[in-house]
């Protein structure tokens, strides 16, 4: 259990920033989709089933955009460990509360939450609140549509490329994260 005390004390020495967090597996396994090619031109598509794969971090503050992403092998504690302190230390001077699914690098024992976070977890079952799920989707439709990645190498410079333009680009990913139930809440009201 949280000590509210505590948890009122260091908010109120910092500003509060609402992120949502997520991860998403990104592989040599090639998703097709629709394409336009002029009568009576039929487009060809690659396909690839090669089973590697790599994973994309992401927590996102939709009331200004500031999107934070981690490139890793794995899906773990571990992992999850290390995201959340590079989170916490590209925002030291704020009070992050992280909302993010139940998975079970999410609750694990040895999960390290750093002192300036607190983790708030979603619903099971809803991914439809997490708004970093559309995100994904976004950089799926413009990063990797028809593409087949010779090596693992080639996926990965793919996804750092896209996910370094979203993280540049706050206003789109604002536009795609904040969503009117989010946004609406007032973050640093006494």
């Amino acid at each position: 259990m949280v000590n509210e005390q505590a948890l009122k004390e260091a908010v109120q020495e910092r500003s509060l920033r609402i992120m949502f967090e997520d991860e998403a597996r990104f592989g040599r396994i090639n998703d097709p989709r629709r394409c336009w090619a002029p009568y009576p031109i039929r487009p060809l598509v690659k396909a690839a089933i090669v089973q590697e794969f790599t994973y994309a971090f992401a927590a996102v503050s939709p009331h200004d955009g500031a999107l934070d992403t981690l490139i890793l092998p794995e899906v773990s504690t571990r992992a999850m460990n290390m995201f959340l302190h590079e989170v916490a230390d590209r925002h030291p001077n704020d009070f992050i509360l992280m909302i993010m699914d139940s998975a079970g690098w999410h609750k694990a024992r040895g999960l390290e939450i750093p002192e300036n976070m607190r983790i708030l977890h979603l619903p099971p079952y809803s991914p439809e609140l997490n708004p970093v799920e559309h995100l994904w989707d976004d950089l799926r439709e413009k990063e990797f549509p028809n593409k087949v990645f010779g090596t693992m190498e080639m996926l990965e410079l793919t996804l750092m490329h896209g996910l370094a333009k979203m993280e540049n680009s706050l206003e789109r990913v604002k536009s795609i994260t904040g969503w009117p139930w989010i946004i609406t809440v007032n973050l640093n009201a006494n």
